[in-house]
């Protein structure tokens, strides 16, 4: 490997292990404003080139912020969500998966919003959470006075342990936890979470107090079921179903982000609030239509896997522009830390491996020193061996590079691709360039097995029935159904009246 990019990347790595920020003290704490939907890819804005897709709300928004075009997530949703809460890969976290509990963000992370809480922000979230279910991982005990959320990683999904909604919930009138009790809302989710979230900014507002909104939509994540207006734009295109829906949840999303800013005008908040509008992960229904030039998509280490929409408003701060450094997931935490003026606290500088974007906010073309980023799908069987599936779906990242093991196991399978000439990653260049390959590939060895012992979820066996299903039923009275059962681990579903047992009720 060329001897500056070794420097920079040694840089970088001291720079990202110090989790040190800027010292910063704003005249006035800004309000934080944090939208992120699910499974929307990069390429599903107008503004990038989509064909078909029209978002003029989110085409504003991203006109009138600093923008991150090569901003790096993962590739499913509850990992990135883990990343952006406590600043470090979620591996870190004990995040490998997005069910059978390793979804569950680890206990010992200190998270964005117990930090912004406790330098006298009110929090609150309005839509997903999926980073664990039982009630000490709950978003209430992680920093958050105002919850409104669903269950597991989607509306009426549910699995077997820990991860699942309310049984029987639906896009259109879905029952919502609220505070730790259920509300039967009226309309659809997105604009449930929407109305919700906007009626306590208002409050917010009129306390004079500094708000931290986290508003995760679970649209446009499947099953693709958009309001049938919404779904109606987009028929007679040639889409396929699904995606006409997708698209209509899409544009749902927009209209609802266009009444939110527009709101903050009228409040006369819009000045100091710090807007951030970003995707979990790479594209789904949307990519067969567009795919910003990339390869892969959601559930890959590829770059059409991980490259997310990055935007961040702050009107009269941050001056509108296209940056190109590479950030990522891991610099939310420090970000907001500084941006607050809360900064890291002592017992989270060890956890924090990202970098403040502050210097990139306040001028897009300061220096930033290269970096090694590190993306796994996870997605081992329960109870395995992670290092059977060590190289599976696997890859390092540099702003010129990126190696990829696609299809290796417990051996390596790498193949690399030089982003400068060749973004689509179409042209392996491995055997030309063996010294990145040797350089990347250390890297990674040395990032596993930093995070092997830190995957505490490996071997955690879930409740017997998921904890927002026993919630329900306390609430409202009934038990498991016999499609409840049916999603339910064998063994445990049979205590539930399975084969050969007596059905019982869940207890309070």
């Amino acid at each position: 490997m060329d001897r500056p990019l070794v420097i920079a990347l040694a840089l970088a790595s001291v720079l990202a292990g110090s989790g040190e920020s800027r010292a910063a003290a704003p005249s006035s704490r800004p309000n934080i404003l944090f939208l992120l939907t699910d499974d929307q890819g990069y390429g599903d804005l107008s503004a990038h080139g989509n064909p078909v897709l029209r978002t003029p709300h989110l085409d504003r928004l991203r006109a009138e912020s600093v923008r991150f075009t090569h901003f790096q997530v993962s590739p499913t949703c509850s990992p990135t969500r883990s990343a952006l809460f406590t600043g470090r890969h979620e591996f870190k976290n004990g995040v490998t998966h997005t069910i059978l509990e390793r979804e569950r963000m680890t206990l010992d992370a200190v998270t964005m919003a117990q930090v912004l809480q406790s330098a006298g922000y009110a929090t609150g979230i309005f839509g997903k959470w999926h980073l664990g279910d039982e009630a000490e991982y709950q978003p209430g005990r992680r920093g958050f006075s105002e919850v409104f959320i669903h269950g597991g990683g989607g509306i009426g999904q549910i699995f077997p342990g820990s991860c699942g909604d309310a049984p029987g919930n639906q896009y259109f009138d879905p029952f919502i936890l609220h505070n730790g009790t259920f509300e039967k809302t009226t309309g659809y989710c997105t604009d449930v979470f929407y109305g919700q979230a906007t009626r306590w900014i208002q409050s917010q507002r009129e306390a004079g107090q500094p708000f931290f909104a986290y508003l995760p939509t679970n649209a446009p994540h499947g099953p693709y079921i958009a309001r049938p207006e919404d779904k109606a734009l987009y028929e007679g295109k040639g889409l396929e179903a699904d995606t006409e829906s997708f698209f209509g949840m899409i544009h749902n999303i927009d209209e609802n982000v266009g009444k939110l800013l527009a709101k903050l005008d009228e409040w006369g908040l819009a000045e100091n609030t710090v807007v951030i509008f970003m995707n979990d992960n790479g594209g789904t229904a949307g990519v067969k239509v567009f795919n910003a030039g990339m390869h892969g998509a959601k559930g890959t280490s590829w770059i059409g896997g991980t490259r997310a929409n990055s935007f961040w408003r702050w009107r009269g701060k941050f001056k509108p522009a296209d940056c190109p450094a590479l950030a990522a997931h891991l610099d939310v935490f420090p970000t907001l830390a500084e941006i607050s003026g809360a900064g890291i606290p002592e017992n989270a500088k060890a956890q924090v491996e990202g970098r403040s974007l502050v210097p990139l906010l306040e001028n897009p073309a300061a220096p930033w020193p290269d970096r090694m980023l590190f993306t796994h799908l996870g997605r081992w069987p329960k109870l395995a061996d992670p290092n059977s599936r060590k190289y599976t779906m696997a890859s390092v990242r540099t702003s010129r590079w990126t190696l990829v093991s696609e299809k290796g196991g417990a051996e390596p399978a790498w193949q690399l691709f030089d982003l400068e000439d060749d973004f689509a990653q179409q042209r392996d260049v491995a055997a030309q360039h063996p010294g990145v390959v040797k350089e990347l590939g250390a890297g990674f060895e040395r990032w596993w097995a930093e995070c092997l012992p830190l995957m505490v979820n490996e071997s955690a066996m879930g409740p017997d029935i998921n904890p927002f299903q026993a919630l329900y039923y306390r609430q409202f009275g009934g038990s498991p159904t016999p499609a409840d059962l049916q999603r339910m681990d064998p063994r445990k579903a049979r205590d539930f009246g399975g084969p050969g047992k007596k059905k019982t009720s869940v207890k309070p």
